[in-house]
Order: C-alpha cells, then sequence, then structure tokens
C-alpha cells in the first residue's frame, strides 16, 4: 500500500467478508463498519431472545447452565451476574499472547458473524467490539487453550478485554465465546501468507533454473494441454513469464536433458499446492461468514434452537491438507539448494566458492542450515484434525475436537519456515549466476536477481556465508516476490 493511502472501509455484512478484507483489518488498521441493515437484523434477533426470556423457554446457556451445568436453571435476577461470570471464567489461557494482527482478525470475524443477526446480542454491544477495533485498543489474550469446538478461552480472554467494563444482557456471553472466530481468523492470516510463499516459491525456483542452467521443456504448453489440472496450466504460465527472455530458451542452452527431479517436477508440485490453497481458502471464506455458534435464532420461528454450528470439521481438515501440500514444496526447494551447492551436479565449484583452489566451505553451510529448517516444516505437516482430546470435558458431554488452532498455527509456522527455506534457494541461486554469468536472465528472474542482491552480497572467496538472511525473508513476508513480468505483482490467487 502506498504510504498515506487511506485505506477503504471493510463492511460487515455477515456474508461477504474475504480474506483480503481481514488482512487490511488486521494488519493495515482498516476501518470497520456494520452495513446499513445490519442493525435491524441484530434487533430483530434480539427481540427474540428477549421474547424467549419472557416466555420463561428453556434456552441452553441462557436459561440454563452450560456445558455439564447445563441442567441447572439461571434464577430471575441471576442473568448480569452469570453473564459475567460466564465470560471471566474463560480466563485460563497458556502461552503467549495474541500478535496484533490475530486479535484484530479475531474481532473482526466476531463483528462480521454478528452482523448476521442471529446471534442475538444487542447493537450497543456489537458497537463496543467495533470500537475497539477502530481506536487501535490494546486487545491482550492468550492463544493456547482451545480444542476447536468453540474457542472459549481465547474468545473469552479477547472480548472481555476488548469490552472493557460492559454489562452483558442474557445470551451475549455465549455469543461471544460460543464460536470458532479465533480459529478461522488465524486461518485467514496463514491463507493469505501461504499465496505469499508459493509465489515466492515460484520465483524461486525459476531463479535456481537460471542457476542450474535448467531444461525449459518442463514448461511446455502441451503438458496442461494433456493433464487438464488448471492449477498446473497456470503455475506453467507463470513460470514461463518469470523467464520471459532468458537464454535459457535458446538451442542447446539447457547441460541437460532431464535434470534433478527437484527441478523437473517443482510446476507439478508447486501446482498441487496451488490447488490445494483454493480449496483450504474456500473453506476459509465460508467460516468467514458463517454462523458458528450455539443456540442460534430463528427468527422467523421466534424461538432459539440449539445447534453445532461450533463445530469445523471442514476447515480443520482443509488446513492439513494445506500444510501436507506445503511440505513437498518446501522440500523440494531444499533439495535444489543443495544441488546447486553440490559441484557434480551444478558443474559449478563446491559450495559455489569463488575460488576452486580455497579451502573455504563457501556457501556450503546454508545447505545443512536449509536442511534442519525443512525437517522441522516437515514434522508440522502431520495431521491434527482427527485427534480427540479428551472425552472427560464437562462430564463426557464434550467429546469433540477438531484441533482447528493448531491446525492453522501449525501452517503459520510452517510459512514462516518455508519463508526462511525459499530465501535460502534465492541467495544460493543468485550465487550460482554470479559465477555462471548467463548473458541474460528473464524478465522475472532479474528482478528477482536485483532484489537479493539488494540485501545479501556476493560471497568472494575467503568471505563467511551471509549470516543474515532477515532482510531478504522479510522481502518475501512482504510480497516482494510476487512476480509477474518482471514487476511485483498482487499475489492473488
Amino acid at each position: 500500500m502506498t504510504p498515506g493511502a487511506k485505506t477503504p472501509v471493510v463492511v460487515a455484512d455477515g456474508e461477504s467478508l474475504s480474506i483480503d478484507d481481514v488482512v487490511a483489518v488486521a494488519r493495515d488498521h482498516a476501518p470497520v463498519r456494520l452495513d446499513d441493515c445490519a442493525p435491524d437484523r441484530i434487533r430483530r434477533g434480539r427481540l427474540v431472545v428477549e421474547r424467549a426470556i419472557d416466555r420463561g423457554d428453556e434456552i441452553y446457556g441462557v436459561t440454563t447452565g452450560a456445558g455439564a451445568h447445563k441442567r441447572f436453571r439461571v434464577q430471575p435476577g441471576q442473568s448480569s451476574q452469570f453473564e459475567a461470570l460466564m465470560l471471566a471464567s474463560q480466563g485460563t489461557g497458556h502461552g503467549p499472547p495474541m500478535q496484533p494482527d490475530l486479535a484484530r482478525a479475531t474481532l473482526l470475524r466476531l463483528v462480521n458473524g454478528f452482523a448476521k443477526g442471529v446471534s442475538g446480542v444487542r447493537v450497543e454491544l456489537v458497537d463496543r467490539l467495533l470500537e475497539a477495533l477502530n481506536t487501535a485498543a490494546p486487545l491482550e489474550a492468550r492463544t493456547l487453550g482451545s480444542i476447536g469446538i468453540a474457542d472459549l478461552i481465547p474468545l473469552g480472554e479477547l472480548a472481555g478485554n476488548a469490552l472493557r467494563d460492559m454489562p452483558l444482557a442474557a445470551k451475549e456471553s455465549m455469543a461471544l465465546i460460543d464460536n470458532n472466530s479465533f480459529s478461522t481468523a488465524q486461518a485467514a492470516l496463514a491463507v493469505h501468507d501461504c499465496w505469499r510463499l508459493l509465489h515466492a516459491a515460484d520465483t524461486a525456483g525459476a531463479l535456481s533454473l537460471e542457476a542450474f542452467r535448467g531444461n525449459l521443456s518442463i514448461l511446455h504448453p502441451a503438458i496442461a494441454a494433456v493433464r487438464p489440472r488448471p492449477s498446473l496450466a497456470v503455475e506453467l504460465e507463470h513460470f514461463r513469464e518469470l523467464l520471459a527472455g532468458s537464454e535459457l530458451w535458446d538451442p542447446g542452452a539447457a547441460r541437460n536433458l532431464q535434470d534433478p527431479l527437484s527441478f523437473r517436477t517443482m510446476v507439478e508440485l508447486h501446482a498441487a499446492l496451488r490447488e490445494a490453497l483454493d480449496y483450504v481458502e474456500r473453506q476459509v471464506v465460508i467460516e468467514l461468514n458463517a454462523s458458528q455458534e450455539n443456540p442460534i435464532v430463528v427468527a422467523d420461528e421466534d424461538r432459539l434452537v440449539c445447534v453445532a454450528n461450533f463445530e469445523c470439521a471442514a476447515m480443520a481438515a482443509a488446513l492439513d491438507l494445506g500444510r501436507i501440500a506445503l511440505a513437498p514444496a518446501l522440500t523440494s526447494s531444499c533439495e535444489r539448494t543443495a544441488k546447486l551447492l553440490n559441484s557434480a551436479f551444478s558443474g559449478l565449484t563446491s559450495g559455489l566458492s569463488n575460488d576452486p583452489d580455497a579451502p573455504d566451505e563457501a556457501l556450503s553451510g546454508l545447505a545443512v542450515a536449509s536442511a534442519s529448517l525443512t525437517s522441522e516444516a516437515r514434522l508440522l505437516a502431520q495431521p491434527v484434525s482427527f485427534d480427540v482430546a479428551t472425552s472427560g470435558i464437562a462430564e463426557g458431554i464434550e467429546d469433540r475436537a477438531t484441533m482447528a488452532p493448531l491446525a492453522a498455527r501449525r501452517l503459520q509456522e510452517m510459512i514462516s519456515l518455508g519463508e526462511h527455506i525459499v530465501a535460502t534457494e534465492l541467495v544460493v541461486a543468485a550465487q550460482a549466476i554470479d559465477l555462471r554469468r548467463p548473458e541474460r536472465l528473464g524478465a522475472g528472474t532479474q528482478h528477482a536477481y536485483d532484489q537479493v542482491r539488494s540485501c545479501v552480497d556476493f560471497t568472494d572467496a575467503g568471505e563467511p556465508p551471509p549470516g543474515n538472511l532477515e532482510p531478504l525473508v522479510h522481502l518475501i513476508h512482504a510480497g516482494q516476490f510476487s512476480i509477474l513480468d518482471g514487476v511485483v505483482s498482487a499475489p492473488t490467487p
């Protein structure tokens, strides 16, 4: 975003919140407002709650306790104390505090859910949450403690902090905590960052092809024609654009008839990741705009209905798929780094030293670091959505777990490791290009090479390898390697 540019307002209508909207609010502090019809929907839902209470209806978590305490009745006059205690009793979190972007994204998802008008909260409560978002109030909560069947603990801490001393009306504590806003927000930010990583991995892979003097037959358009997978066609076109104008397209430019598999199959691997991310994003967007709570207001029937909208197995399983698809792409990046540093494969000096007779290891140590990061990333790909934490919670009533927060957190952790793995590949590829000295790079790969050299210098003979790749990692995370035709492009899927 251009410095000084005005951030567009994000409208919460319960139907159309996107991942880009979440990122704009969470990281760019875009202002948020309800759509024009939302207050009327919210008031209508609130009236249903009040009439049900006046009639003496039995309502889970409103006129009864929750979980194992559902058999206890909330007596008239106890409602305010019950609501305050239910919210406060969730303050049992563990671990580090939420990062500000995650806290803001979580509140946004919560507000968007309320905009549907089925939660039974007051407009005043939604206004207070919007005030916390739009005034950049500090939003503190801890991140560990949810099993993904409603994010009770992180939401209780976050909502309590955002609302401060605001008294809660009947049903409002349940509406604030009995949903998956924390998991969904974390997933949305992770999906956004994973798209950026995929584009950076494309760019790094293309630069490695230049560095390896790879065979570009792997980019022939016939591949997509005989294998009708849309994600594959997109990836092939992206790589061809990155390498447009490269001398690798010249007849006889390739060193090998067939390169190692980490080079030959990366388009297919990245296409698989793209396809998985498409699916993950669809699941997350559904949850961004879903009612996730229990019970819900059915205004046309003038009653509240007990449901299980807090079950988010589809999103949790999709997040597992995203990590599984990311793992081989990162492994492939690590292997290309190793091949470029190995003279038997690259045809260059060992470790890409600028002096073939020097005893120093040049960049060889980067292969070890990359292998370490990649091993850790692969371990994070283990699925978690089938886990059952315990069947003893709430006297055996709460015997399900999606572990959606863990699924999203592990994806974000994999992405962070992946940014370092891709950064390492970029540095090694740039070193190999300097040693090989091709006449011309592709439009996109030349831009990528220049980006690398803007923050990491060539390692000359007798010099230690670059010890700090964080500036390059920062460029990757900021989307500066989402490159098409040699220019930075928005990382749209």
